[in-house]
């Protein structure tokens, strides 16, 4: 018929899967638009106090390319770590 059948991406067990999860800025709370290529994801590992070993969970968090346009996102990170370690005593 001409017309091209956009049909939804499915992963190997055959469910439906998205192509694009939206996500929001962990310092800014704002939607990460899809076009922002300045964004970053960033895991960081959850540490054992005592030991100083990993607990094999990780915390993400989203930085838009606005916050590292500004020069914020190391200042944001750090804020984000602290809050997540003193939350979590």
């Amino acid at each position: 018929s001409g017309i091209a059948r956009l049909d939804k991406m499915q992963n190997e067990a055959g469910e439906n899967v998205d192509l694009y999860i939206p996500r929001k800025c962990s310092w800014t709370n704002k939607l990460i638009q899809a076009k922002d290529q300045a964004s970053v994801q960033i895991n960081v590992a959850e540490i054992d106090p005592a030991t100083g070993m990993t607990l094999h969970r990780n915390k993400t968090i989203a930085i838009a390319g606005y916050v590292r346009h500004h020069g914020e996102s190391d200042g944001a990170i750090w804020h984000l770590v602290e809050k997540g370690t003193r939350s979590a005593s």
